[in-house]
């Protein structure tokens, strides 16, 4: 009883085992061919937003064979969806095969429409050019008494006149003219005798010109002129000129000159008087002597235009009887048609 016992058990014992190892071992392949086919489809397709791989794993009872229908992992660089769907919009690549319509992105804006282009006013008024401005005209100046004393007490050279002074600073520039001021000018010079030369110097804030007078066969006359002037911008102008015959009168006399003069002294430099009258040499009484008087001051200045007017009449009559000559000679020998 106790051997069967033992034989039982030890059969229970045995199927048990072969029970169980069947339970163990046949599922194994499954397993491991179900795992492997998930491996290979985890590894050769990616899983992206876009695409998606259907894996369909059929296991069987039998220890040995798996059948499994495993669709083919689809790439982003082919799409083999037959479905006609609306792609993602996304602004940079479109690889579906459907036929939709293009995105519309921000990056590309084609537009059609026809923009005016806008037009500026053009003003065609001539304007006329701005006229340089013309500086006011400069008023006579005022007439000052000069006068070089040769000890402090007896006077050697007297002056009287308005001086204007017109001047530029170079070729190109225009003219500017000042006025010799006799209240604000220092009087300064020397006495002329036994055939020196006399001078007068008269030095205002702004000019300064010096006069001198020769005494030539009892004959003087101006013989140098010296100007120098600080302008306002801190130029300076000068000019000279020593070889002057202006003034000329008879030694004891003066001369005398009060309508307007203008003496070019050089190509920069033009001088205007103004009742003008000197006398460097040979002063008595601290007075001027008898003048001698320029032509404009003369009686004899009207007869300028008389005697051109005659010689004009003069021409034209003789210039009239030529003609009726000449054409009496052209008739002579010939009949009149």
């Amino acid at each position: 009883m106790s051997a069967r016992g033992c034989v039982t058990l030890l059969f229970i014992l045995l199927s048990g085992i072969v029970h169980a190892d069947d339970l163990v071992t046949s599922p194994l392949p499954a397993i491991q061919e179900l795992s492997t086919s998930q491996t290979l489809s985890s590894t050769s397709s990616p899983t992206t937003s876009k695409h998606s791989s259907a894996v369909t794993t059929v296991p069987t009872t039998h220890p040995n064979t798996t059948n499994s229908t495993t669709a083919p992992p689809t790439t982003p660089h082919h799409n083999t969806t037959n479905s006609t769907t609306a792609p993602p919009t996304t602004p940079h690549h479109n690889t579906t095969n459907s036929t939709t319509a293009p995105p519309t992105t921000p990056h590309h804006n084609t537009t059609n429409s026809t923009t005016e282009v806008p037009t500026t006013a053009h003003t065609n008024a001539t304007t006329a050019p701005t006229p340089p401005p013309t500086s006011p005209p400069v008023p006579n100046p005022t007439v000052g008494n000069y006068s070089v004393k040769s000890d402090n007490a007896t006077v050697c050279l007297l002056a009287k006149m308005g001086l204007q002074f017109s001047f530029k600073m170079s070729e190109n520039a225009s003219f500017q003219t000042l006025n010799l001021d006799p209240n604000v000018t220092e009087v300064s010079g020397t006495c002329g005798s036994g055939g020196n030369d006399s001078s007068l110097v008269l030095k205002s804030e702004e000019i300064t010109v010096h006069l001198v007078f020769t005494n030539v066969s009892q004959k003087f006359r101006l013989h140098a002129l010296m100007l120098s002037v600080n302008l306002a911008n801190g130029n300076v102008f000068n000019a000279s000129n020593n070889n002057l015959s202006l003034w000329e009168a008879s030694v004891g006399s003066s001369y005398m000159c009060k309508k307007e003069q203008s003496y070019n002294i050089t190509d920069k430099l033009t001088i205007h008087t103004f009742e003008l009258q000197v006398q460097p040499f040979a002063v008595q009484n601290n007075k001027f002597n008898t003048a001698e008087e320029c032509f404009l001051d003369s009686d004899l200045s009207f007869l300028v235009p008389i005697a051109v007017g005659v010689a004009l009449s003069f021409l034209i009559i003789l210039v009239l009887i030529s003609y009726l000559i000449g054409r009496r000679k052209s008739r002579t020998g010939y009949q009149s048609v």
